[in-house]
């Protein structure tokens, strides 16, 4: 689909100019920027149903309501919950006695988490993702079986703190990169399984998962692969403009996984410029002189105000022709906690 706006013209015609006292010089016809909008972009499923867990918290029991960690890793979106009622904080013990709401993130929490909301008679709302429980259960599941487990993700992001805090201390080995696969020694390699992080790149993954299955060809994966359907839907959705594009901007939080991934996979793919803005105003413009075609796409955490927001302010400088390049349709939908849910007819 292609979306050109009208041209901008000069609009002081000859005899106009005459009938002035100061001649107003013609406007000048802005460059022409194609610009290739990446689909599937934007919130997955698992980040509209932990934002909606939190409006409809606050509609139905009103504010405050407090949430453990960023709901998503997006500072547009935590201001505009704040601006309603929504309290942030990083731990647990930071929120008052009460009986309002708390809510868990999207990325999940440790097992000790509950355990310690429950000791406090907290109501809890779980916005955990979906598909990051379904590595919660993987990795149970290969615990009571007897395997040491293997998790490949990155240090320090919330959903790998929660995943390896479903299990003991130790029980649990993070990797996170081939480098880590190859010098990795388990304790029994004829009982081992991986996991993986929801967000990571494809093609790291895939390097990481053949390195350990050359070197332990026994090891268990999961039946289904762990990397979100969404996170692998918008890397392909780079992949198949970044070859054709000037520069890629990709509208994210430096804090967001798959946001990151993305300007990775945008380079590796063919655009050398490939940019992590947050917001319009982060647009350098230096990188978008000369360009003739570029590239947008957003990562899982950012709403697509923000996507219209980039373009809108492109067709200051430009003018700009969207073309929508799809690669995937996606219909998947999370239910949020029966709390919340409206009463059946």
């Amino acid at each position: 689909m292609t979306v050109r706006p009208d041209k901008v013209s000069p609009e002081t015609t000859a005899d106009d100019s005459l009938s002035n006292e100061t001649n107003i010089e013609p406007t000048a016809e802005l460059p022409a920027l194609r610009l290739l909008l990446a689909a599937p972009r934007g919130f997955c499923a698992g980040v509209d149903r932990a934002i909606q867990i939190v409006e409809l918290a606050l509609t139905k029991y009103g504010a405050p309501v407090y949430v453990r960690h960023e709901i998503v890793h997006n500072r547009y979106v935590v201001d505009t919950l704040k601006a309603k009622g929504a309290i942030f904080v990083e731990e647990l013990d930071e929120i008052p006695d009460t009986d309002q709401p708390v809510v868990f993130s999207a990325h999940g929490v440790a097992k000790a988490v509950p355990e310690a909301a429950n000791a406090r008679n907290m109501f809890v709302l779980d916005a955990t993702c979906p598909l990051v429980f379904k590595v919660h259960f993987e990795a149970e599941r290969h615990f009571r079986e007897g395997r040491e487990i293997v998790l490949i993700g990155h240090a320090g992001h919330p959903e790998v703190d929660g995943t390896m805090g479903q299990l003991p201390e130790g029980a649990v080995k993070l990797i996170e990169t081939v480098a880590d696969a190859e010098a990795f020694v388990p304790l029994d390699p004829g009982r081992l399984a991986y996991v993986t992080q929801t967000t990571l790149s494809l093609d790291d993954t895939a390097a990481i998962v053949a390195v350990l299955k050359s070197r332990f060809p026994e090891i268990r994966g999961p039946h289904k692969e762990d990397i979100c359907y969404a996170t692998t839907n918008r890397q392909n959705a780079v992949k198949a403009i970044a070859s054709q594009i000037d520069c890629l901007l990709v509208v994210g939080a430096p804090n967001s996984s798959n946001s990151l991934r993305l300007v990775e996979v945008g380079t590796r793919a063919g655009c050398a410029k490939s940019r992590l803005i947050q917001r319009a105003d982060d647009i350098v413009w230096a990188d978008l002189e000369g360009a003739r075609t570029i590239g947008i796409t957003a990562g899982a955490s950012a709403p697509e105000i923000l996507v219209d927001e980039v373009i809108e302010k492109l067709r200051t400088r430009f003018d700009v022709s969207v073309e929508v390049v799809s690669t995937a349709e996606e219909t998947t939908a999370f239910n949020v906690p029966r709390e919340l849910r409206a009463p059946a007819a």
